[in-house]
């Protein structure tokens, strides 16, 4: 079962996003524009009261990020996990103007035969998350989630990021 998680901004500060987990711990994190991070625990016995906050900056919440993500240590149960996604890495590729892939499909680009990389998702300057299929339109400033190996995602960047 996932966590519950509700997002929402915070205008002039950034994001802010509330997970409750399966056992009913609650977490909030705070993104700031400025890339800072802040976490708050909330208590079991009262969810309004807070128990504990830490404050990372962009550099130290990537690294817990890392950590918690099993980046740096596998857990026994996951290796099988891991031999399926081997060499997969995820990353965000931004549609800056001027950009090859700026107004055109997924289909006309042919990412996947031109790179070997899937485009997985988009997210729009506005924060809309979209499931894309091959006749979605990449405008200026929407973000490519992908996915591939290192090299596909290398090529991939060199052939979004190529002008016209």
């Amino acid at each position: 079962m996932l966590p519950n998680i509700r997002e929402s901004d915070l205008p002039g500060i950034g994001r802010k996003f509330q997970i409750t987990t399966r056992n009913n711990d609650r977490l909030v994190v705070v993104i700031h524009d400025d890339g800072r991070r802040e976490l708050y625990h909330f208590l079991h016995s009262d969810l309004e009261e807070c128990a504990s906050t830490i404050t990372l900056s962009d550099t130290e919440a990537r690294q817990v990020a890392g950590i918690i993500g099993g980046l740096t240590y596998k857990p026994k149960a996951l290796e099988s996990v891991e031999i399926a996604l081997d060499q997969l890495i995820i990353e965000w590729i931004k549609v800056e103007p001027g950009s090859q892939a700026s107004n055109q499909s997924i289909a006309d680009l042919g990412v996947r035969q031109q790179t070997g990389a899937t485009i997985i998702a988009l997210v729009t300057p506005d924060q809309t998350k979209i499931n894309p299929g091959p006749e979605e339109i990449l405008q200026n400033g929407v973000t490519l989630v992908v996915a591939g190996e290192r090299e596909q995602i290398k090529a991939l960047k060199k052939f979004v990021m190529r002008s016209t």
